[in-house]
Order: C-alpha cells, then sequence, then structure tokens
C-alpha cells in the first residue's frame, strides 16, 4: 500500500488488572525502524486527550505483535506469552522486517512489567 498500513496498537498499563486500551494508526510505514515507530508511539499517546492521563504518561519501551490479520487469535486477555523470541520487535528491524502488515495489532508496554507479569501470570480482577 503506498499510502501506509493501519496498524491496532494496544496501551497496557497494567497486565495483572486488565488495563489497556486500543488506538488505531493509519498510514504506518512498514519502512521505517521499530525504534522510530516506538518514539512516533510515545510522543503521540503524552498528547493524545482522548486517553487518560495514567495511559499517557506510562513508560512504554517494547512492541509484541499480538495478532496477524487472518490468524487466529489467542484466548489471553492481554497479551500472549508464548514466541517472544519472534513476536516481540527489535529496535533495529524494519517494521517490515518484524512481521507487521496491514492490520496487524501489536501491544505496547514496559518490559519490567511484562517479564514480572510473566514470572507469575496471574490476574487481579
Amino acid at each position: 500500500m503506498s499510502g501506509g498500513v493501519t496498524v491496532t496498537v494496544r496501551l497496557v498499563r497494567s497486565f495483572e488488572h486488565c488495563n489497556f486500551r486500543p488506538v488505531v494508526y493509519r498510514g504506518v510505514s512498514l519502512d521505517q525502524t521499530v525504534q522510530q515507530f516506538l518514539e512516533f508511539l510515545r510522543a503521540d499517546v503524552a498528547v493524545r486527550d482522548t486517553l487518560p492521563p495514567p495511559f499517557r504518561t506510562h513508560s512504554y519501551d517494547k512492541m509484541k505483535i499480538i495478532h496477524q490479520p487472518h490468524g487466529s487469535k489467542s484466548g489471553d486477555l492481554v497479551i500472549g506469552l508464548e514466541d517472544d523470541r519472534t513476536l516481540i520487535l527489535r529496535a533495529e528491524q524494519t517494521l517490515r522486517e518484524a512481521g507487521v502488515a496491514h492490520e496487524t495489532e501489536v501491544a505496547l508496554f514496559c518490559d519490567v512489567d511484562y517479564r514480572r507479569y510473566q514470572q507469575n501470570p496471574v490476574s487481579a480482577w
């Protein structure tokens, strides 16, 4: 697509409390690096007045593919804990190299929170 693709970004505030908000981005270039897209997202989320303040000020630093178009969805409420080696996006890759395509859904989260949740994946709600 010449005008970019549509990517849904799930902003994960809390894994334990299943606290997340999806934000749809249109016109995303797959030729930008994951780091560039991450920096764009941080800047955009910080000023997005449709999000509650806790989502705008959270320290996001990692992205992981949650769902690919025409694929099956996992039963996890917030994010799947499997396949980190292939699904967590590496900063130096382009979005295309990382496997992002039109209508991909990715999670944006704090890596420390994710690692803590991996050790004890219990929901508190």
